[in-house]
Formats: C-alpha cells, sequence, structure tokens
C-alpha cells in the first residue's frame, strides 16, 4: 500500500515553473546528442517533460535522497534508454561526469531546497506544522540529524545557524531557550521545537511573516545537508561542465540560494581584463551571458494552482565562449 500512495504523490506532483524553465533551456536540449543534468531529481517531474519534449536528449539525473531516485526511476521508466540516475550529491558532478565519460553537459537544472515528497512524508521531520522526529535528513544515511544539532550545539553555535540561516532576529532568544530546555530532557520530536520557537518569539513579531518556526526550521534544515556550501562548490563546477552554448537554470527559494547563485554567475559575464583597458582582446569577453533579468518570479497564477512555487527565484545563463578561445 505504502507504493502506491508513494506513486500518486509523485504523479500529483506539480513542477515549480515548468513551463519557463523548459523555454529557458530549449535552445541547448534541442541539438542533436544533447546531455542535461537534473542535478536535483527529487520526484523527476522536470525530468519527465524534457524526456518527453526532447527525444533525443540524453539525461543524468541526481540526487542525494534514495527514496526519490527509486520513486523517479518509476516514474521515468518508459525513458530508461537514455536516463542515467545517480545517488550523488549536485556538487559531486565533476566525479559523476568523469565516471559516465562525458566531457561536457549542454544543459544542468538546479531545483534547490527541501522536495515536496521530503516534506510530505511526516517522518522525515521537515514540516513544522506535523511532529514528527528531528531529522531532516535529505540523505537518510547522512551522519547528522536536525536533532543532533538541538541538542549538542551550544547556545552561540545555534544562535550563529538560526541568523544565518534562517534570517531569524529572534536568534539567541531561541538559542538560549534550547539550551535550557533540552538539560531537562533532549529534543527529540518536531513539535516540542515548534512550540518552544513560538514562544520564545515576541507575540507582536509572530502576527506577520507565517509559522514562527519556519525560519528556525529552514535553518537546522541547511545546517544538517550543509546545503549552502554544497551550492557554493556545485555552481562553479556545473558552469565549467558546460558546453559552448550549453544553459543553466537555478531555481533557488530563498534569498540565501539566490545570492549565492547570482554571485556564481557574475564574474563569467564580465571580461577577463582590467576594466580600464580601451579594448577586450578576442578571447577575453565574458564567457557567460544571462538570460534573465535578476531573478525571475512565478506568475500569480501558477502560485494559485501550485502554492509552493510562491518563494521560487530563478535565473539562467549560457556559456557564450570557451575561456581564453574566440567562440
Amino acid at each position: 500500500m505504502t507504493g502506491r500512495v508513494e506513486m500518486d504523490a509523485a504523479e500529483r506532483h506539480v513542477p515549480v515553473m515548468l513551463e519557463r524553465v523548459v523555454a529557458l533551456l530549449a535552445p541547448a536540449l534541442a541539438r542533436p546528442g544533447a546531455v542535461f543534468v537534473d542535478a536535483t531529481l527529487g520526484l523527476g517531474g522536470h525530468s519527465e517533460a524534457f524526456l518527453q519534449r526532447f527525444p533525443e536528449v540524453r539525461l543524468i539525473g541526481l540526487d542525494r535522497d534514495p527514496n526519490a531516485l527509486r520513486l523517479a526511476g518509476e516514474r521515468l521508466a518508459p525513458f530508461e534508454e537514455r536516463l542515467t540516475l545517480v545517488h550523488a550529491v549536485y556538487d559531486e558532478l565533476p566525479r559523476v561526469l568523469a565516471d559516465l565519460g562525458v566531457p561536457a553537459i549542454d544543459g544542468i537544472l538546479f531545483d534547490l531546497g527541501v522536495s515536496s515528497m521530503q516534506l510530505d512524508e511526516a517522518d522525515r521531520g521537515f514540516a513544522y506544522a506535523q511532529d514528527a522526529p528531528l531529522d531532516m535528513r535529505m540523505d537518510p544515511t547522512g551522519p547528522t540529524t536536525a536533532a543532533d544539532i538541538v541538542n549538542t550545539y551550544s547556545a552561540a553555535d545555534l544562535a550563529r545557524i538560526l541568523f544565518q540561516y534562517g534570517e531569524e532576529k529572534f536568534a539567541r532568544r531561541i538559542a538560549d531557550r534550547i539550551v535550557r530546555e533540552r538539560e531537562t530532557e533532549p529534543f527529540t520530536n518536531s513539535a516540542r521545537l515548534s512550540e518552544l520557537v513560538r514562544n520564545a518569539i515576541p507575540q507582536a513579531a509572530r502576527r506577520t511573516g507565517g509559522h514562527p518556526a519556519k525560519r528556525t526550521f529552514q535553518a537546522l534544515r541547511i545546517e544538517v545537508n550543509g546545503e549552502l556550501d554544497v551550492l557554493r562548490r556545485a555552481l562553479p563546477a556545473a558552469l565549467e561542465a558546460l558546453a559552448l552554448h550549453g544553459r543553466i537554470v537555478v531555481m533557488s527559494y530563498h534569498s540565501l540560494e539566490d545570492r549565492i547563485t547570482k554571485q556564481a554567475f557574475a564574474p563569467g559575464t564580465k571580461s577577463d581584463v582590467p576594466d580600464d583597458l580601451p579594448v577586450v582582446p578576442a578571447g577575453y569577453e565574458p564567457y557567460l551571458k544571462l538570460l534573465t533579468r535578476g531573478a525571475e518570479r512565478p506568475t500569480e497564477q501558477e502560485v494559485a494552482v501550485n502554492p509552493r512555487a510562491a518563494s521560487a527565484r530563478v535565473r539562467a545563463a549560457e556559456r557564450i565562449r570557451e575561456r581564453g578561445l574566440v567562440a
């Protein structure tokens, strides 16, 4: 029975900003023999669309969650001859491509953050609105859970991650209260932590900004999975792997991810010569062209259909020359 429920969830999954993502990547993937990497496969919704619309594309799907790989594999079974699924975190892209003998890729998509499946599986502990073990590992075989962090980090370290990764204004109050409460009993479940956070935040501040525990849970999830450090390593590697006229699309869900993406793209959009040089020599022009103006957001219509799209921000770029070579 569980398998049927899981597949129903996969079938109901609505990929965020699907048409816009397809439009941004289409010019690179319409080429014969194009190789596309879905760096965050999830339930395979985006990948299914690409495999359907580009009959010659070869797709490499990465995910750190073995359960997601299994479900996506079932969903994408009709395309198995053009599909390679790999259990890997997306900063392992260079190793994956080397293992597969792929020298360059034509397109890559990063759909960041926690997946719909992980949010919907109560026992994973990602959701602050339902009680579950404090886990939050995207890869269930990972060494550190959210409970480990909550029960062992110092107040100063807890406050740091809540402020840096959750942009939580009341980080120190929450951290001090966690440390005090865990002396009585260690934290094991999300409901107790969620209630503590709600009580630690002044009542006036609870009236806006959604659930009071949202920022704390985001911060813990990022820390558990090393998400921002992984992204800082993964984006330069993905840009390096792009073939000439290859394209990259990054979909983020909070300002921290979006800022890292913007910073990763920026150097490639500038020439490799001093600003005061009157002429840019051939081969030293920018190697990246931005395809979006800033970060694009979903339409009101899409958010109405798929509320999880509300916080999405999309940036995209195209490699327009090889580094050090005239395109």
